[in-house]
């Protein structure tokens, strides 16, 4: 069964166990690269493919492991394990698989680029990736997409968007957020003050200076500055931004505030998104199932 939506969810689900932990991938104690190399391959020897044994021997190890798995796939076989598992499987089930066998900066920087190439460009995408990542990931992330596309993360963003949105995913690239867990409540205040008086505060609304706020602040300081900006305003900073910005940069804005909030929550939201209504978004469901299984996919589904 080349694309089968049932083999899909199976995979999906084998990488949301029942148990509520932080991560729901975890490396495999009892890990025997060789016998797992040799499972993959019967399982794709012969007249059809066991989807199940392929679900399972993926699922069951991390990232780290499943490169082991590959490195060692090709020296038992002489083949390629990636060729091997794209042509056993198809549509969504072969997406998800490529997902779990590629490195996790990769990974981003394919999904990155996958979001700028053709017409049209999917914001949402480039915001989830850049808005929710550490400096470090950030830094990983540019290096592997210059190394795997031959080409520069910064340059394709300012080809793709524009205007304050562009400003805004320049910024997140940079990588120079303040990663300093302690809260300084008199620049919060100042931070909230300066917010107010860019929007609220005056007739039109001074984009920059949210910029500045929003992508320069580490998450604990922006917290302390949305409660200060409640004081002030008498109103949440969501609606705040809400009736400053729109488009694009009020999504940008508006991940930004949830992910200092609660980043969890953002992803809930993104994923509760991705499955409603008429049809799903099987990119996104991919992307964040197979990014967050070894971070913080059971705080998610929680």
């Amino acid at each position: 069964v080349k694309n089968s939506p049932d083999d899909f969810r199976r995979c999906c689900k084998q990488v949301v166990p029942s148990i509520m932990t932080s991560p729901t991938v975890f490396p495999n104690e009892d890990f025997d690269v060789d016998q797992a190399a040799e499972d993959l391959r019967k399982a794709m020897k012969g007249f059809g493919t066991d989807e199940k044994a392929l679900i399972k021997v993926l699922t069951i190890h991390d990232n780290a492991q499943r490169q082991e798995i590959s490195d060692t796939f090709k020296t038992m076989y002489g083949k390629d394990l990636i060729d091997d598992l794209k042509s056993e499987t198809g549509g969504n089930l072969e997406d998800v698989i490529m997902a779990l066998m590629s490195k996790p900066v990769e990974y981003s920087a394919m999904c990155l680029r996958g979001a700028m190439k053709g017409a049209g460009t999917d914001e949402a995408t480039l915001i989830e990736i850049l808005c929710t990542k550490t400096n470090e990931e950030i830094e990983e992330i540019k290096q592997a997409y210059t190394e795997k596309l031959d080409r520069d993360l910064e340059e394709d963003l300012k080809t793709e968007t524009s205007g304050y949105f562009e400003r805004l995913l320049v910024s997140q690239v940079t990588a120079s957020r303040d990663e300093d867990e302690e809260v300084d409540e008199d620049k919060a205040n100042e931070d909230a003050q300066a917010i107010y008086d860019a929007g609220e505060g005056q007739f039109g609304t001074d984009e920059t200076e949210f910029n500045r706020v929003l992508c320069r602040k580490s998450f604990p300081q922006l917290c302390e500055t949305f409660n200060k900006y409640q004081e002030i305003a008498d109103r949440d900073i969501e609606d705040a931004i809400k009736s400053e910005v729109s488009g694009s940069l009020e999504d940008g804005f508006m991940a930004i505030v949830k992910v200092a909030k609660d980043k969890a929550a953002f992803f809930a939201e993104r994923l509760y998104k991705s499955m409603k209504g008429m049809g799903t978004d099987d990119e996104t469901l991919i992307r964040i199932i197979v990014s967050r299984s070894e971070e913080d996919l059971g705080e998610i589904k929680e």
